[in-house]
């Protein structure tokens, strides 16, 4: 039995609202495509608030869905674009000297996973991977947070499509954004746009420590961490203080990246840091006027460079002007059903059926 649009919003019409109303009624529908018994839609609440207290409501839906006869996957992205409740009092510093921490590397409370996203130099697209991935873990239906380390350089505002500032009630507790599904805080959202961080190592690491800990980031199936790239304060710090599930290295094909990805690798053999892969970013150009394929910066060093240190290849990420425009704009591209969402959903759905997303 074929399902057509009509059909998921009759079922998504009988969805109730928290604050009243239905799904449909309140008109919080986006992008609604079926696929044959591929159901795909985006849930756009208001504010974070609201998204948080639908998330029953998303259950509900994707449960109700599942049972229509000839539906065979349900895709479900909630997003929010409003404000946050409140803004952060004046009390609230970021960038503080870090506190002592003794017994070494520790858990953070309500998350499983946590990896992060290096680089061994910029430009190599690490932001973009760390992003998308967040984005696609969502899609599979994963709890998913995403926090941007990169102290100097915060990108993950712009590339989510967020910038109000975070709320913080009692001046101590950080409350995170909420953008495409995934739960997201930035050093960027707690400053004046083009302000720049001219901060020494301590308050780089204190800095940290306090979107770590004192963020609430609730119950996550996977914390994704944007680190700056190179091999510095912040990695070091990370890697020492907080237990990591592994780190995923991205560069280009290049013999240069490489030369600093394999500086990447070193570092966090040395921190006994389990690096889960490497990714090849910018792979493959497809031009999109008469579809010739180029690789513009090579092709295959990277997964020639993981097969030599016996490390896994999660996989090559193409160069296209729809990802870049798509960051831009702040709906990554994995938020989005275009062929382009594929790679990075791709690269979930390895982390996953390897245990690690």
């Amino acid at each position: 039995m074929a399902v057509d649009r009509n059909d998921v919003m009759q079922v998504l019409a009988g969805v109730g609202h928290p604050g009243g109303g239905d799904l449909v009624g309140r008109d919080l529908i986006r992008a609604l495509t079926v696929d044959g018994g591929v159901v795909r839609f985006v849930i756009e609440a208001a504010t974070p608030d609201e998204a948080r207290a639908l998330a029953p409501a998303q259950a509900e839906a994707e449960a109700k869905l599942k049972a229509v006869p000839g539906v065979t996957s349900v895709q479900v992205v909630m997003t929010a674009h409003g404000p946050a409740a409140k803004a952060a009092p004046p009390g609230l510093k970021i960038g503080q000297h870090p506190t002592p921490q003794a017994g070494g590397p520790q858990r953070i409370s309500g998350i499983d996973r946590i990896i992060a996203v290096a680089s061994g130099k910029g430009g190599v697209g690490k932001s973009t991977v760390a992003s998308n991935l967040a984005v696609a873990l969502a899609r599979r239906g994963r709890r998913v947070g995403l926090l941007d380390a990169d102290i100097y350089g915060p990108s993950q505002p712009k590339m989510m499509g967020v910038s109000k500032r975070p709320s913080s009630p009692d001046g101590k507790i950080i409350e995170p954004l909420v953008a495409h599904g995934v739960t997201m805080m930035s050093i960027g959202l707690m400053l004046k746009e083009d302000e720049a961080v001219v901060w020494r190592g301590p308050m780089l690491m204190g800095a940290l420590q306090q979107l770590l800990g004192q963020v609430a980031w609730g119950k996550l199936d996977v914390l994704i961490i944007d680190l700056p790239p190179g091999t510095g304060d912040v990695q070091l710090t990370l890697c020492q203080r907080t237990q990591l599930t592994g780190a995923i290295v991205v560069s280009t094909p290049q013999d240069v990246a490489l030369l600093d990805a394999r500086k990447a690798l070193d570092m966090f053999s040395k921190l006994k840091t389990p690096v889960l892969g490497l990714v090849e970013n910018m792979s493959t150009y497809i031009c999109p006027n008469c579809g010739h394929e180029a690789h513009i910066f090579g092709h295959g060093g990277v997964a020639a460079e993981a097969a030599k240190l016996d490390l896994p290849f999660l996989g090559e990420l193409p160069l296209a002007l729809d990802v870049r425009v798509a960051g831009d704009a702040g709906t990554p591209i994995a938020a989005t059903d275009g062929p382009l969402a594929a790679p990075y959903l791709a690269l979930a759905d390895r982390l996953i059926a390897g245990g690690m997303g």
